[in-house]
């Protein structure tokens, strides 16, 4: 039974993994469910672009039929009407062809726009799920950094109790003092139960914003990359906006708008049509003798090809209306490019301005690093010497070890800004 649970044990060590936020992103680009979906959307599209294709060629079918009449009927040997029945079987095949129809060309130069809007739709769904794994995974390294100050922090302040009780034994403190920590060691466990609920929400979300359902990953912070984008640059937000894939595809959507009433305006045009049809048949009085179904088949052979023009002259309104509609369309998707416009530099300008800040509260909080390391290790001694009581000194050492998880949490927030502007850089 022992060996069975050790040999568990090592299997559920080797399965988890540590993943850095760069595998995230690679395994939730391609694996999450939106971007799967995406990618089912441009083969689709690619099945419309052969189908348009596919109505230049012309459409063939054929036919058999085999059938009795009773009562009159025409007679195939005299071409009387006579009281006769008979046995009347057919063969044919017909080829139909619109040899001019624009709307059909202007189909399949929609179809191609319309693939090309499904790629940049993918492109988005990937940025989306990238930018939100991003978010979720900062989140849980905050919630777990947080998690670490306070174990620290209990610990230390188990010691402290330990040391503090010895003091109180050789008379060098008071009582209150032990007191006083273990009321505090009360509260700072409390904060730890919310703390690992905190981690523990967060991971969930991270998992979930990863389409992962089964918790076998542990994730690791990436390599530091402190570095910021040229914000100096005047058109830096324009050059991200052209960038973006959501701009891309609302102007594809527009192309494919404008494509829409050039085919709306084709029901205006005529058409040209033409059509093959090769038959024969043969024929038999029931109850008499025939000539042989071949040698009939061979006789009887008709063929016919014809050549036609529609010409539209009125169609109750349908194609006017039709028409208006599009160009209503087209409107409406140069309004969504304008709503698109302005969500999107909103989106960057607000990334700008908290990577600028966070950028600024790290270097600052970086510069003040050392002072409060020394402030600390000042108010450490004093505590050893008896120049500190026990609460005075517990607050202190909160405050470096809060100093600490501020600093790591600035730097996390800049990093998190930064890669949220390379997707943004990226584009397409």
């Amino acid at each position: 039974m022992k060996k069975l649970f050790f040999i568990l044990f090592i299997n559920l060590l080797s399965a988890q993994q540590s993943w850095t936020l760069k595998q995230c992103l690679d395994y939730a680009s391609a694996h999450h469910p939106l971007v799967k979906q995406s990618t089912v959307n441009i083969r689709k599209n690619e099945r419309e672009i052969s189908a348009a294709k596919g109505m230049l060629l012309p459409s063939v079918n054929a036919g058999v039929s085999h059938n009795y009449g009773f009562g009159s009927s025409i007679n195939q040997n005299t071409n009387q009407r006579e009281a006769i029945n008979t046995q009347y079987d057919q063969v044919y095949a017909q080829a139909n062809w619109e040899l001019m129809n624009w709307k059909n060309y202007l189909t399949i130069s929609l179809s191609k726009i319309n693939k090309e809007s499904s790629v940049y739709k993918m492109k988005l769904a990937q940025n989306e799920v990238k930018m939100n794994v991003i978010m979720m995974f900062f989140t849980y390294q905050n919630s777990r950094s947080w998690l670490d100050v306070l174990q620290t922090q209990i610990s230390g302040i188990e010691d402290q109790i330990k040391r503090t009780e010895k003091e109180v034994e050789i008379g060098s403190r008071p009582k209150s003092d032990v007191y006083d920590i273990k009321a505090n060691l009360g509260t700072m466990q409390e904060q730890l139960l919310s703390a690992k609920n905190l981690k523990d929400i967060s991971k969930i979300n991270l998992l979930n914003a990863l389409a992962i359902t089964k918790d076998t990953l542990d994730f690791t912070m990436p390599e530091e990359n402190l570095t910021g984008a040229d914000f100096n640059d005047q058109n830096f937000v324009h050059n991200l906006l052209e960038k973006n894939p959501a701009y891309q595809s609302v102007l594809k959507e527009i192309q494919a708008q404008q494509k829409n009433v050039k085919i709306a305006k084709s029901g205006y045009l005529p058409t040209l049509n033409g059509s093959y049809t090769w038959s024969s048949f043969y024929n038999k009085i029931l109850g008499q003798p025939a000539t042989d179904f071949s040698e009939q088949i061979k006789l009887n052979k008709n063929q016919q090809l014809s050549f036609g023009i529609n010409i539209p002259v009125f169609n109750k309104l349908q194609v006017k209306n039709n028409v208006e509609i599009a160009k209503l369309n087209v409107i409406s998707s140069n309004y969504d490019k304008d709503i698109i416009i302005n969500d999107l530099t909103k989106s960057i300008n607000s990334i700008k301005v908290q990577f600028l800040n966070a950028q600024e509260k790290y270097n600052l909080l970086e510069t003040n690093f050392e002072n409060q390391k020394l402030s600390f290790q000042k108010s450490e001694e004093k505590y050893k010497e008896g120049l500190m009581d026990a609460y005075t000194f517990f607050v202190v050492r909160n405050n470096w070890l809060q100093v600490n998880y501020n600093l790591i949490n600035s730097k996390n927030d800049v990093i998190q800004q930064t890669e949220l502007l390379r997707v943004l850089e990226n584009g397409f």
